[in-house]
C-alpha cells in the first residue's frame, strides 16, 4: 500500500514537471515570434499624416531683415518730431493708393494693407500735431526693422541739381541733354511706356530683327547719337550731366528766365559704376573726405582724368521733360511730387510706397563737423536701384546748392522703425500660429550627440581663419526712376559700430549635421534548433 501511494506520488510530480516545460517552451516560441515580426516590420512613423495645423498666414515677412516690435514709449525721439509735416506728406501718397484696385501685382509685405490708414486720412483734415501724432499710433505698430545680422540701417541724400542751360547750341553751352532714342528697345516695354525699367538689359535695334547692346557712355559722348533730334536741352560740360544723371532730374535755367524740369525716362542698360568709389580705390580722395562736391572739385581741375574717370561708368541716363513750373518739387518714383525733408527712395522690391518709416540717429545737415539730432518720420515715395535692403534708404533735401551741399555729405547708420498697418500687427497674427513640436528629451541628445568635425583637425594659421564681414550697398545707381542720390553714396559704408572686433575675427563655423539613421537592412533568419533532453526512468 505503501508503495502504491509512492509511485502514485512520483507520477504527479513528472506530469507536474512537464506542464510546466510545455508551458516554457510555449511561451518562448511567442516571443521569438514577435521578435521576428518586429524585425521584419516596416518602420512606423508616428506622423504618417500631415499634421493637422490651422490654414493661416504667417506674420509680416521682409526678405533679409529682422524686426522688433516696440510699445511707442520705446521708440526713441517719437515726441520729437512734426508730426503734422509728416501726417501731410502722408495723404499725399494715399491718392494714388487710393486710386488702386484689386490685389496688388507684386507681393511685398504690406501688401494693400495702406488702403486701410489711408481711408482714415481722407476723411480727417488734421491741424495740429497732436492729432497727427495720435493718428499714427492709432493705426500703425511701430517696428524696428535692419539688415539681419546688423542693428541698424543705412541713408543716403539725394536733391535737385539746378543747372544752368540754352535751348540750342553755343560755344558755352554744348553738351546735350538727350531723350530716349527711338532704336531703343526694352523687352515688354514700347516707346510708349513712361520711364523705362532702370534695371535689366537693354538693346539697340538693328533693323526688323537684329538687337545688340546699346552705345555705352563713351559711344556717346563721342557723338553715337548725334544730329538725331534728341537734344532736350545744351549744358556747360559734362560734369552738370553727370550729376544730373546720378539724381535723375534736375531743373535748367535758361538765360531768358524760363525754367525747364527733366526726369529720368530711360538709361542705356550698363551697371552702374560709382565713380566716388574709382576715387577712393586710386586712392585719390580719402574714404573719409568722399563727398559730391570733392568730385565735382576734382573733376574741374583734372578735365582730362574726368573723361577718363566718366568713361569707366559706362551707364547713361536719356530724360524727358515734364510740366512742372519752379514751384513744382520733383515727382518720385510714386508719381506724386516729393517733399524735401520727408520724402525717402527704398527699395522697392521689399516695400510699398507710401510705407511710413521713423528714421532716428545724428546727421551732419548744420555743417560737415555737427551732428544734429535727426528724429523724423518720412514716407517712402521713390525708389533707386542703388537703394538696396530693408533698412535703406535716400532722404530727399529739395532743389539747389544747398541741399545739394547737404545730401553730399549723408552716408550714415540709423535707427529705422518700420510703420505697420494695424491690420497687419505681427504680434497679434503671431498669437494664432501653431505652437511647435517640443526639442527632444536630455536622454535622446545624450543618445545622438552632435560632434564638431573641425575639433579633429589640425590647427589652421590665424591668416587661413575666415573672419565674418558685413557689408552694405552702398553705391548708387544712375539709373533711378526719380530724383536720386549724389556720388557721395558711391562710397561703401563702415561696418556698423555696434559689430566688435572680437565678433569680426571669429571663425565662421559651418553647421553640423546630426548623426545619419542606420539603415533598415532586413537579416536573414538564422535557422534555430531546439534540444531535447530525454528523462529516462530511474
Amino acid at each position: 500500500m505503501a508503495l502504491e501511494a509512492l509511485t502514485k506520488h512520483l507520477s504527479y510530480g513528472r506530469l507536474a514537471i512537464a506542464c510546466c516545460a510545455l508551458a516554457v517552451v510555449c511561451s518562448t516560441a511567442a516571443i521569438a515570434a514577435r521578435y521576428r515580426s518586429s524585425r521584419h516590420a516596416a518602420p512606423r512613423h508616428e506622423h504618417s499624416h500631415p499634421i493637422p495645423y490651422p490654414n493661416l498666414e504667417l506674420p509680416l515677412q521682409v526678405s533679409g531683415s529682422q524686426y522688433e516690435p516696440l510699445a511707442w514709449a520705446n521708440v526713441s525721439g517719437w515726441s520729437d518730431d512734426d508730426h503734422l509735416a509728416a501726417y501731410k506728406a502722408f495723404r499725399t501718397s494715399c491718392k494714388p493708393i487710393a486710386a488702386q484696385q484689386g490685389a496688388p501685382s507684386d507681393s511685398k509685405a504690406l501688401g494693400s494693407s495702406l488702403r486701410d490708414p489711408c481711408g482714415i486720412a481722407k476723411g480727417l483734415d488734421l491741424a495740429s500735431g497732436a492729432k497727427a501724432k495720435e493718428f499714427f499710433e492709432q493705426n500703425f505698430v511701430p517696428l524696428r526693422i535692419s539688415r539681419l545680422g546688423e542693428d541698424a540701417g543705412f541713408v543716403t541724400g539725394y536733391y535737385e541739381p539746378v543747372l544752368d542751360g540754352s535751348r540750342t547750341q553755343t560755344d558755352v553751352y554744348n553738351v546735350p541733354v538727350y531723350r530716349r532714342p527711338s532704336n531703343l528697345f526694352v523687352r515688354g516695354k514700347t516707346q510708349a511706356s513712361v520711364g523705362l525699367p532702370n534695371g535689366g538689359p537693354v538693346y539697340r535695334k538693328i533693323g526688323r530683327r537684329k538687337l545688340v547692346p546699346y552705345y555705352d557712355r563713351g559711344q556717346i559722348e563721342d557723338g553715337a547719337i548725334a544730329g538725331r533730334g534728341l537734344e532736350i536741352a545744351w549744358l556747360k560740360s559734362q560734369t552738370d550731366l553727370l550729376f544730373a544723371q546720378i539724381q535723375g532730374s534736375a531743373r535748367i535755367k535758361f538765360e531768358d528766365g524760363t525754367t525747364l524740369r527733366i526726369n529720368y525716362d530711360a538709361h542705356n542698360g550698363y551697371p552702374y559704376t560709382p565713380v566716388g568709389r574709382v576715387l577712393i580705390d586710386r586712392g585719390i580722395i580719402p574714404k573719409d573726405q568722399m563727398s559730391m562736391q570733392k568730385i565735382r572739385e576734382w573733376m574741374e581741375q583734372n578735365p582730362d582724368g574726368a573723361k577718363e574717370l566718366r568713361r569707366q561708368n559706362r551707364a547713361y541716363v536719356f530724360f524727358r521733360e515734364v510740366p512742372l513750373s519752379d514751384k513744382d518739387e520733383a515727382v518720385g518714383a510714386q508719381g506724386v511730387p516729393l517733399t524735401p525733408g520727408r520724402s525717402i527712395a527704398v527699395d522697392k522690391a521689399l516695400h510699398v510706397y507710401g510705407t511710413p518709416f521713423f528714421i532716428a540717429g545724428e546727421l551732419p545737415i548744420e555743417s560737415e563737423q555737427s551732428k544734429t539730432p535727426f528724429h523724423r518720420l518720412m514716407i517712402a515715395q521713390d525708389t533707386g536701384s542703388a537703394i538696396v535692403g530693408p533698412a535703406r534708404a535716400d532722404l530727399y533735401f529739395g532743389a539747389g546748392a544747398d541741399a545739394g551741399k547737404v545730401s553730399g555729405r549723408l552716408r550714415h547708420n540709423m535707427q529705422f522703425v518700420m510703420l505697420v498697418p494695424k491690420g497687419l500687427d505681427p504680434v497679434a497674427r503671431g498669437h494664432k500660429l501653431p505652437i511647435p513640436d517640443e526639442r527632444p528629451s536630455a536622454r535622446i541628445a545624450k543618445l545622438f550627440p552632435q560632434t564638431d568635425p573641425q575639433k579633429d583637425k589640425p590647427a589652421a594659421n590665424a591668416a587661413d581663419v575666415p573672419t565674418a564681414t558685413v557689408a552694405k550697398a552702398g553705391s548708387k545707381d544712375a539709373a533711378n526712376g526719380a530724383a536720386k542720390g549724389p556720388a557721395a553714396k558711391d562710397v561703401a559704408p563702415a561696418a556698423p559700430a555696434a559689430i566688435t572686433s572680437v565678433a569680426q575675427s571669429a571663425p565662421v563655423a559651418e553647421p553640423v549635421p546630426l548623426p545619419v539613421a542606420r539603415p533598415d537592412v532586413p537579416q536573414p533568419e538564422k535557422r534555430r534548433t531546439r534540444r531535447y533532453r530525454h528523462h529516462r526512468d530511474q
